[in-house]
């Protein structure tokens, strides 16, 4: 049995959509709307090209969540755009009702869903303090008490006593994270929203909500597409995918799953060592498209697995879609898809001539690389005299790998990163150091 206190469960938990036309705006409309599907004839109240298809149908938003949150728990919500995230959040705010499905809540929730929620435009930013804090259930006297505390954090002293709908988006985030902070709350909720503000203050925020669940007790529910962020603050990850809960666990598990089915999407396997790139949909819209990858191997491996310290190597088949005097490939590696570790910016592969295509051997020696899952972006690029770069071709990833640790020790990639410099690359000296008593 689990003795920790729950703080938010979610049972059997469904919600869904009707898509298309709801209602025409008047009765007269819909009276018209239902009488002609009633006889089979065409909606007359739905606008040219519209695809009656979906009038309607439903979509279901979530479909089957079971989930249990503890308090003093930081809880990262991560999935593909459509996936349901923002949906949950509303359904625990109170925004909309589930269509299924019960939903307990063990304490006040103070949210950030999007920038301004929760905001009356015309009232001044200290108006809106007293009004959030209202609506939490608190005096005046314990808002008061909290004031001075919530306009230092949130660095618009100057502007506290101005309309909130003169503020920039920027300033609006910092204000109202800063209710949400520091208002009484057992349950911070908090969906991407930090994207807004400046990298001071994200970092900032980020501190808050970890000092919030691990010193203060409180809940933190937090969606982000940022990997990092989340690796940051959350001790405990879900994955959401179509509505549906597909992972519920480690944090970084739960983003290696998800950049998986990421990559599945995209039509990639997993260990996949041989990529024909003529149609493939890591192809980036934004290279000029002069040179192209059109086949990639990885030689000598049956899965892109590999050993700390072994080199890797690759078959590359390059076509020029015009003259190159010198056209340079740029690898980058980054680990779980989000975080970049390292690159080997400029290799010349010589001359082309327009509709020539070369194959070539790449030797990588990414010995330095720890245990963990990667990926190899790769890039065609030319430079004219002055060192400004102009890419021909972006493989956005051109393939993804995973190095199986043989360190001689224990390796901290949270606090150490993904890269081991080599013992050579240190030299010790004894009694060299000069003091200056």
């Amino acid at each position: 049995m689990d003795n920790r206190e729950i703080a938010i469960q979610l049972s059997g938990v469904k919600k869904r959509y009707k898509l298309g036309q709801i209602g025409g705006g008047t009765l007269t409309a819909d009276l018209q709307s239902w009488w002609a599907r009633v006889r089979g004839k065409e909606d007359p109240n739905i606008p040219l090209f519209t695809d009656q298809r979906l009038v309607g149908k439903t979509f279901m938003a979530l479909n089957g969540i079971d989930l249990t949150v503890y308090k003093g728990e930081a809880l990262g919500i991560i999935g593909r755009n459509g996936a349901g995230k923002s949906t949950m959040l509303k359904l625990l705010c109170r925004v909309t009702a589930p269509t299924e499905g019960e939903i307990d809540i063990y304490g006040r929730i103070a949210s950030m869903l999007e920038v301004g929620t929760g905001f009356n435009g015309e009232m001044t930013g200290r108006e809106n303090v007293y009004l959030n804090g209202a609506i939490l259930g608190m005096t005046k006297e314990e808002i008061d008490s909290k004031m001075e505390d919530i306009i230092e954090f949130s660095e618009v002293r100057d502007f506290i006593d101005t309309p909130v709908k003169r503020y920039s988006s920027g300033m609006f985030v910092k204000l109202a994270f800063s209710v949400a902070a520091h208002l009484d709350s057992e349950i911070m909720i908090m969906d991407e929203v930090l994207a807004v503000g400046d990298m001071a203050f994200q970092k900032k925020c980020l501190d808050k909500m970890r000092d919030a669940a691990k010193k203060e007790g409180r809940t933190v529910l937090y969606v982000s597409h940022n990997m990092n962020t989340i690796r940051r603050l959350c001790d405990r990850c879900v994955v959401l995918d179509k509505g549906k809960l597909i992972y519920d666990g480690d944090v970084e598990e739960a983003i290696e799953l998800y950049m998986r089915e990421e990559s599945a999407g995209n039509g990639w396997v997993e260990g996949q060592t041989e990529f024909r790139y003529t149609d493939a949909p890591p192809r980036s819209p934004w290279a000029i498209g002069g040179a192209r990858i059109n086949r990639l191997k990885l030689l000598d491996k049956d899965l892109a697995l590999y050993e700390t310290g072994e080199p890797i190597r690759f078959a590359l088949r390059v076509e020029g879609k015009k003259d190159f005097a010198d056209l340079r490939l740029r690898i980058e590696v980054l680990y779980g898809g989000d975080t970049p570790v390292g690159a080997v910016p400029s290799m010349s592969l010589g001359a082309f001539r327009a509709g020539q295509s070369k194959d070539i051997t790449v030797d990588f020696d990414a010995s330095g690389l720890t245990t963990g899952k990667y990926r190899v972006d790769l890039v065609l690029f030319e430079q004219d005299e002055i060192g400004t770069s102009y890419d021909q071709e972006l493989l956005l990833p051109a393939f993804r790998m995973e190095v199986k640790g043989t360190e001689d020790i224990t390796w901290n990639a949270k606090s150490w990163g993904h890269f081991r410099f080599p013992d050579a690359a240190i030299t010790i000296h004894e009694g060299t150091a000069l003091w200056n008593e």
